[in-house]
């Protein structure tokens, strides 16, 4: 089972201000479209609630003390889940396929850490306001496994070295 974080990151490792994320690029939406598509995404519930909706496609599984006040989707479209804890999201996740997207936010991604096999992030070129931090990606851990280089950002792609084995 492959388990991913999937992030877009500024130069100095932000991610966000708590409410919303620094960049927003239409190439990075829709590359984030085709690759979550078909697979489960578990989320907290500030990422969820900065989305704004139910994304069809996937099942999106939110993170929340709260599972009772998020409200489900109806449209059969899309398919979503709240939950209490991260474990709980994994298991679900893992009863649904074997290829799993952490979508943040910063809290979600420190919780998820020990868990991942690969990282899929966007990673742009400029600094970026914000109190929300991916994690550190120590180079003992992870080695870069491809980069598509564009003119703002890079899609950079990471696996865990022991999942390589």
């Amino acid at each position: 089972m492959r388990i991913i974080a999937i992030a877009i990151v500024a130069a100095n490792n932000v991610i966000g201000d708590g409410e919303r994320q620094p960049f927003e690029f239409a190439e990075d939406w829709a590359r984030y479209k085709r690759v979550t598509s078909g697979h489960p995404m578990i989320m907290g519930r500030r990422t969820h609630d900065a989305i704004g909706r139910w994304l069809p496609g996937r099942t999106t599984i939110v993170v929340t003390s709260h599972p009772d006040a998020v409200e489900l989707p109806t449209s059969g479209t899309a398919t979503g889940i709240a939950v209490l804890s991260l474990d709980e999201a994994l298991e679900l996740a893992s009863g649904l396929d074997d290829e799993i997207y952490i979508a943040g936010g910063g809290s979600i991604y420190a919780q998820a850490w020990e868990h991942l096999t690969d990282l899929d992030l966007t990673v742009v070129h400029a600094e970026a306001a914000g109190d929300v931090h991916f994690p550190e990606i120590d180079p003992s851990e992870w080695v870069e496994v491809r980069r598509e280089p564009h003119e703002e950002f890079d899609f950079v792609g990471y696996r865990r070295i022991s999942a390589l084995g």
